[in-house]
């Protein structure tokens, strides 16, 4: 098989990037339509990644956030978003690139995106990350967080295997 330079898979990772920008930007805009709500997932030592303290000694490698309730100030620019959350009651502003989402889920619907950290601009940064999820929840706990998984758009499903 050929050697790819075009990197293709760098370039599809970025494409579905931007479906997410554009989402939170028009949320950002116009707030959440009908049921949808999100679970964004993101490695918390990404370079850019802003958290309290509390919330990094808490959560070390990697956090996931909902985006349902009581959320504020949701901000979203070209490389990432700013978010007002509770956390034990106590308000937080988190600062997200992009490059450090790992999965954006959206249960209402069933849509889900799943990226690779290690394929986004600054990866070389990234300090690995344990694969068990540590998730914060934002407003309601909800069922759809054990729905997580369902139906993620992965870009392995569509490479050729060797």
């Amino acid at each position: 098989m050929a050697e790819d330079h075009m990197r293709y898979d760098i370039l599809a990772q970025e494409a579905l990037r931007g479906v997410m920008r554009k989402v939170l930007a028009e949320v950002a805009k116009t707030g959440l339509p009908g049921e949808h709500h999100f679970f964004i997932s993101f490695l918390t030592r990404a370079p850019g990644v802003r958290l309290s303290e509390k919330l990094f000694d808490q959560y070390d490698k990697e956090m996931t956030i909902v985006i349902q309730n009581q959320y504020w100030d949701l901000k979203v620019t070209e490389t990432g978003f700013e978010v007002g959350l509770f956390f034990d009651s106590i308000p937080e502003t988190l600062v997200i690139p992009f490059s450090a989402v790992k999965g954006f889920f959206d249960p209402s619907v069933q849509f889900g995106l799943q990226f690779d950290p290690q394929t986004a601009p600054g990866a070389d940064k990234i300090e690995d990350a344990d694969d068990d999820a540590v998730e914060a929840a934002s407003g309601e706990d909800s069922a759809d967080s054990e729905k997580l998984g369902e139906r993620v758009v992965s870009l392995d499903a569509f490479r050729k295997k060797p």
